[in-house]
């Protein structure tokens, strides 16, 4: 793929011109008005990633000085394309963020659509390994994040939310995944007997993830076309769901501490299935 930030770091005195936002009294930014189908994304990895993956996503963006030269491919592009952009100073982007976790990079864009399961499952290879996360309660932005960055590192194929979930990307979601937000699709899920009945139908086995009482993650023979059920921070999975997966599986350790957390939990199981794919 190339990749149109290549030679970003170019120096350049200033950056293309363009037609700019429109000026706000003291030189704030203007909010901007973000429906549900947008979201402001900020740090480079992030915006890097949406930009490679959907550029026509992107619909406002700000910037310090610092970084034109390393983002004059996206300014030329902006200008093509009559996407306006503002060179901001920090404090602006702090606002603008609500965090100083910006890396001087904050982008207003459109939402990926989330997929429906009959409509994800047709894009699956037939008679390979494919891996899936469903979702089952996690809420924390921050373990969002660390979740999909995790599955695009190990090739997760989509996230399966069910329904009623109100899990979604955010800002410090795809921050956290450091771009891996625009490489793992968001699936939503029919209730619970269809959305099982559909997986097993795609060849796909479901594996509950226990804190305890399940068979050893590492002693046990998981099917290469797998979805793990994680359950939530706290409260873990729940337990009707979990007798009425396929497999139940649990992350044998020291007992130093009671359990991972879902997101460290997560990465474990990605690379557990992640090499036995590959024997």
């Amino acid at each position: 793929m190339n990749d149109p930030w290549k030679n970003a770091r170019r120096p350049s005195a200033r950056p293309p011109r363009a037609t700019p936002l429109p000026p706000r009294e003291g030189g704030t930014p203007p909010p901007p008005g973000r429906g549900n189908d947008e979201l402001r994304l900020y740090g480079w990895n992030a915006v890097q990633a949406l930009f490679e993956h959907r550029p026509q996503a992107l619909r406002k963006l700000y910037l310090t000085e610092a970084l034109i030269p390393r983002m004059q491919p996206v300014l030329k592009w902006c200008v093509a394309n009559r996407v306006g952009y503002r060179v901001v100073e920090e404090g602006d982007l702090n606002k603008l963020a609500a965090t100083t976790h910006h890396e001087g990079l904050v982008a207003d864009v459109l939402r990926a659509p989330m997929l429906e399961l009959e409509e994800w499952l047709a894009t699956l290879p037939a008679g390979k390994p494919v891996l899936a996360l469903w979702l089952d309660g996690v809420g924390n932005p921050h373990n969002f994040g660390a979740i999909l960055r995790s599955a695009a590192h190990f090739g997760v194929a989509g996230l399966l939310l069910p329904p009623g979930s109100t899990l979604a990307l955010s800002g410090a979601a795809a921050r956290v995944a450091e771009g891996g937000a625009e490489s793992v699709p968001l699936v939503r899920l029919p209730e619970l007997p269809e959305a099982m009945a559909q997986l097993r139908a795609a060849g796909l086995s479901l594996a509950a993830t226990l804190v305890d009482g399940g068979e050893d993650l590492f002693a046990s023979a998981l099917p290469s076309r797998l979805v793990y059920v994680m359950g939530a921070e706290g409260e873990g999975m729940d337990r009707e769901l979990a007798q009425d997966c396929d497999h139940q599986v649990s992350i044998p350790g020291t007992g130093a501490v009671e359990s991972l957390n879902v997101a460290s939990a997560t990465a474990v199981l990605l690379a557990q299935w992640f090499g036995r794919s590959r024997v």
